[in-house]
């Protein structure tokens, strides 16, 4: 017999009292099998049947469907071919968003899913402050870094819906905000939304909610009080902070937009910055790119505090900075790159492109900015030991400076 695998998935606030219409109590009169988490099970506990079976949902997921299985697979829980085995799954607000009828549909893209969706808690909120929200950007912190968040600030979203966790908080939230520059926002606050005795909505700002304790479940809205600076497109080169006061010891913003260009990193997802300096190159793709991931590495220890100096001073957060010999840094556990730029080599250009070789995608890039017939010859040369392919250069001359080459190389 082909195994049939059925969930029902009812979504449910925090309300302690919780209504279902009667085809939700149909279905939990005549279950067997019931799952969700901790909070849920306190909510709908005294709804289930005496005999009832609950699977809990807790990490590592992997567990709890292989619970799920065996469910499935064996032989008590009266499946016939016309009747599938099914498990009852509670879930918070709306299973679809960020939810866990997602998590059932990528893991299991088979089984049949029955979903009984309630408001989602971001609506519940906006419905709370009668807050128009088709207009609103959504951003699940729940189990998830900081990335779609960080993105949503550089792209200035002028209202910012937030799923938060117990590490992404609203007081970790709005420092990271002002951390980075983003005051122009205020912030509202939900906690433990449908729950008559417990529901709190707080309006406040940013400074406030740093210093403010927060119930769990909650989750937030951020709206912005004014029209914030649009993003910068070619930073001026005297804003940054510079090594040693040394203004020559950077990519020229001319020169950086058309290595951002060679780079083609509109259609790239991780780019990897080798020699970042004072950080203008990987600070200016962050804020003309913001869903890349952005990987930079610098052999001067200087290098640290001007990457915190110029992200914050650009509102830039994200990026992931490594001090240290890029030879010999363990890159293995980083997100490998489609896109690579060669900043600065000390005299090992050949090695760097090697290394870098091995660990760039197959439709990856690297790009290179000569500075003399030198230069221009070792990465050359470099490249064609690497087995890469050259493509034509752009050679760019920039007021009283030496020309620059930009060149780039391929795997195919």
């Amino acid at each position: 017999m082909v195994i049939q695998r059925k969930f029902i998935i009812i979504g449910t606030d925090d309300n302690r009292t919780p209504f279902f219409p009667p085809e939700v109590l149909e279905h939990i009169r005549h279950g067997k099998v019931f799952s969700g988490g901790v909070r849920h099970k306190e909510i709908v506990g005294n709804l289930l049947p005496d005999d009832a079976e609950w699977i809990s949902i807790t990490v590592p997921l992997d567990n709890v469907f292989s619970q799920y299985e065996k469910v499935f697979s064996s032989n008590g829980y009266g499946q016939t071919d016309a009747v599938p085995r099914q498990i009852i799954v509670f879930a918070s607000g709306d299973p679809l968003f960020f939810g866990f009828a997602n998590t059932v549909k990528r893991k299991l893209p088979d089984a049949e899913i029955k979903l009984y969706p309630s408001f989602n808690s971001l609506q519940t909120l906006a419905h709370r402050l009668v807050m128009p929200y088709d207009d609103m950007r959504t951003v699940s912190l729940t189990g998830r870094p900081w990335n779609e968040f960080d993105r949503a600030l550089i792209e200035r979203a002028p209202k910012i819906g937030i799923l938060t966790d117990r590490e992404h908080t609203p007081a970790t939230i709005a420092a990271r905000m002002l951390e980075y520059g983003y005051d122009r926002y205020t912030m509202y606050v939900g906690e433990h939304l449908g729950n008559p005795e417990k529901e709190r909505i707080r309006h406040m700002t940013l400074q406030e909610a740093t210093q403010g304790g927060f119930e769990h479940p909650n989750n937030l809205l951020l709206c912005a009080t004014s029209f914030p600076e649009a993003r910068p497109f070619g930073i001026p080169d005297e804003q940054f902070a510079h090594l040693d006061g040394r203004t020559r010891m950077i990519t020229k913003a001319p020169i950086r937009l058309l290595t951002l260009q060679a780079l083609e990193l509109n259609r790239r997802r991780v780019f990897w910055d080798v020699g970042f300096c004072t950080g203008s190159v990987s600070i200016e793709a962050r804020l003309q790119f913001p869903h890349l991931t952005v990987v930079s590495f610098e052999v001067r220890a200087e290098g640290e505090e001007l990457m915190n100096i110029n992200s914050r001073r650009f509102g830039t957060p994200g990026i992931t900075a490594i001090t240290g010999d890029f030879l010999q840094t363990v890159t293995d556990t980083l997100p490998r790159p489609d896109a690579v730029f060669i900043g600065g080599h000390g005299g090992h250009l050949p090695e760097m492109l090697m290394k870098i070789k091995e660990a760039l995608q197959p439709d990856g890039c690297i790009v290179f900015n000569s500075v003399s017939a030198d230069s221009k010859k070792v990465f050359m040369e470099g490249a064609g030991a690497a087995g890469l392919i050259l493509h034509p250069s752009a050679r760019i001359a920039l007021n009283d400076y030496n020309p620059i080459e930009i060149m780039k190389a391929t795997l195919s």
